[in-house]
C-alpha cells in the first residue's frame, strides 16, 4: 500500500501536496477533503484540480527555462 501511494504522490501532479506546502497542512489531509468533496458536489472539484495542475506544470517549465544556463549560449 505504501508503493502505490507513493506513486501517486509523485505521479498525480503533486496539487494536493504543493497546496499542503503552501498552507503548512498535511497533503493527506487535503488529498482527503478534496476527495470528500468530489463526491458531494459530483466531480466538479476534478475540473479545478487539473487546472491547477495545468497552472503548476506551467509554473514549472517557466521556472526551468530562466535556470537553463544552456538556453543563452
Amino acid at each position: 500500500m505504501q508503493k502505490i501511494r507513493e506513486f501517486l504522490e509523485l505521479r498525480a501532479f503533486g496539487v494536493c501536496s504543493a497546496i499542503g506546502e503552501r498552507l503548512g497542512i498535511a497533503s493527506s489531509r487535503i488529498r482527503m477533503w478534496f476527495i470528500y468533496i468530489s463526491f458531494l458536489t459530483l466531480g466538479s472539484p476534478v475540473i479545478v484540480y487539473m487546472i491547477l495542475a495545468f497552472w503548476i506544470n506551467i509554473k514549472n517549465y517557466i521556472l526551468a527555462g530562466r535556470r537553463n544556463p544552456l538556453r543563452n549560449l
